[in-house]
């Protein structure tokens, strides 16, 4: 089934069981499917139809999941953006993707902003509050006040209930149509927008759902942001299909997280390690907080044995790997649900896992040719969740999909008993806190500075974010400049987690002989 499908037999058969939980407010499905239909028909009063695009620039509040199913109803594509994206950023996406309508949340929406929809294919702005249906006002991670409609844009919960009780015209959706837009960067850091279909993310929902054992009987804590692949698959895909109940805190904070899982007693959730790794090291949090929380899954970056020992010893319960990507949808490997990941013995890094929902998986050499067990060679992946190609991105597509393989750019192994580990990227992707931040972008800006000659980032180790951005930077003859400005300097221009939190000035950088910069020995000097 679709998407679409998906979640309509959900609203049909769990009609009144709640689906959505936000500080204090519970939506069923009957609720968010009448919610959804209203907006539906605003979208398709205003000319929005199959195929369109509609951006969404919010947080983790019900208007995501509202949006999303209302895109659908009206037969149209969300793009999903990063709501710690800033406005420039935004709009290569906006520039790429070609949305007529963005719905964001009203904290978002800046003067630089709405210059930058001047010039772009948004003919329509909807701003909604993350303070909208919800009743607790928590200040730990809410806004402390209700911001004025922007100028130039609508209130989009007015907007629902205006059309309340209405129903949209209906529309063709098929398995094979790209439902969620959600973005990538290429070598060059230029984005790339994964098409993923409402196959894609169904089989993303139903492989969460049955390899973690989901039931209706569960309760989903949606940590991870639902922008990102994960949450669109690991929370709101896998909820549908189990018909469970979704919690949704705007942001992750350890303190309000613990506190959720605690009163709603969730059970299952996927987020980046450092969601655990904070929970574990707050001394506010106590095990019975996370008592019910049996089933935990965790994947975007490495995660060492001790972390989830420590985890284990701490609360009782096991962290279980999983490994995927934005192309893939899903994960395509994980540990199974009361099993244990074996450790590699020469890295002592944790295994990924192995295949799941129906994948196929395999280590191939340079020629595309399976290598045996034990030998590194890239890691590739054939299944009914992985993309069939990049938005407008015909060579991008060629050159990640091949014969139907997913070629993933990561390098590793798997032992003789399918047991698959990761020991390396090809590419210099830095894996920052699960995000994704690539070099190249980072020293476009620092190239901008009117100090710097050379600059080259790399990713180093990092206890909680498990990678963090290190720029070396060599200054022009008789310009000076601090690492601290250079850090700040980068911080006023790109998203919280891609800028460098060091910088080390130095004389030079090394070289080959035809002048290309040596990251991997800039990498091994950090160690």
């Amino acid at each position: 089934m679709t998407m679409l499908d998906e979640f309509r037999a959900a609203a049909v058969a769990a009609a009144d069981r709640p689906f959505l939980r936000y500080f204090g407010t519970v939506l069923s499905y009957g609720e968010v499917d009448r919610l959804s239909d209203a907006l539906a028909v605003a979208l398709q009063d205003n000319g929005f139809g199959h195929g369109d695009r509609v951006a969404l620039y919010l947080q983790n509040v019900p208007q995501y999941v509202i949006a999303l199913l209302a895109a659908w109803k009206a037969g149209g594509i969300a793009v999903a953006i990063n709501p710690m994206l800033t406005a420039g950023e935004v709009a290569k996406l906006l520039a790429d993707a070609t949305p007529t309508v963005l719905i964001a949340l009203d904290e978002l929406y800046s003067e630089r902003l709405a210059e930058a929809l001047a010039g772009s294919s948004v003919t329509r702005v909807l701003s909604t509050s993350a303070l909208d249906w919800q009743t607790e006002q928590d200040t730990r991670v809410l806004p402390g006040h209700r911001l004025p409609v922007p100028d130039g844009t609508e209130d989009l919960r007015a907007l629902i209930e205006r059309h309340n009780g209405d129903c949209p015209d209906p529309v063709t959706v098929g398995d094979d149509d790209v439902a969620v837009l959600t973005y990538t960067s290429g070598t060059t850091g230029k984005p790339k927008g994964a098409t993923n279909t409402h196959r894609n993310i169904a089989t993303g929902g139903h492989t969460y759902r049955e390899w973690f054992r989901l039931s209706d009987a569960d309760v989903v804590l949606g940590v991870a942001p639902l922008f990102h692949v994960t949450g669109l698959t690991g929370h709101i895909a896998c909820t549908v299909a189990a018909q469970a109940s979704l919690v949704l805190s705007y942001r992750f904070h350890t303190e309000v997280t613990a506190e959720l899982i605690r009163r709603h007693r969730v059970t299952f959730t996927v987020g980046a390690i450092t969601v655990f790794i904070a929970l574990g090291d707050s001394a506010a949090v106590e095990p019975e907080d996370l008592a019910s929380l049996t089933k935990i899954a965790s994947g975007g970056a490495p995660i060492a044995a001790a972390t989830t020992e420590r985890f284990e010893q701490r609360f009782g319960s096991y962290i279980h790997n999983v490994y995927g990507m934005t192309e893939t949808t899903a994960p395509v490997l994980g540990v199974p649900l009361g099993s244990r990941a074996p450790v590699d013995p020469r890295t002592q890094a944790l295994s990924v896992g192995v295949p799941m929902g129906g994948t196929r998986v395999a280590v191939l050499d340079d020629d595309g040719n399976p290598v045996p067990p034990g030998q590194l060679g890239e890691i590739a992946v054939r299944g009914p969740q992985i993309v069939p190609g990049y938005w407008r991105n015909e060579q991008a597509t060629n050159d990640a999909i091949r014969d139907g393989w997913l070629r993933t750019g990561d390098v590793g192994y798997v032992d003789e008993d399918g047991w698959f580990y990761l020991v390396d990227r090809k590419k210099d992707v830095i894996v920052a806190s699960g995000y994704k931040v690539w070099p190249r972008e980072v020293e476009d800006v620092l190239y901008t500075h009117e100090a710097v000659l050379e600059a080259a980032v790399v990713g180093v180790p990092d206890p909680y974010r498990g990678e963090t951005v290190k720029a070396f930077v060599s200054l022009r003859d008789g310009c000076a400049a601090t690492p601290e400005e250079l850090i700040d300097y980068c911080r006023e221009r790109l998203a919280a987690y891609k800028y460098p939190r060091q910088v080390e000035i130095v004389d030079a950088l090394p070289k080959t002989v035809t002048g290309k910069i040596l990251r991997r020995e800039l990498r091994e000097r950090s160690g």
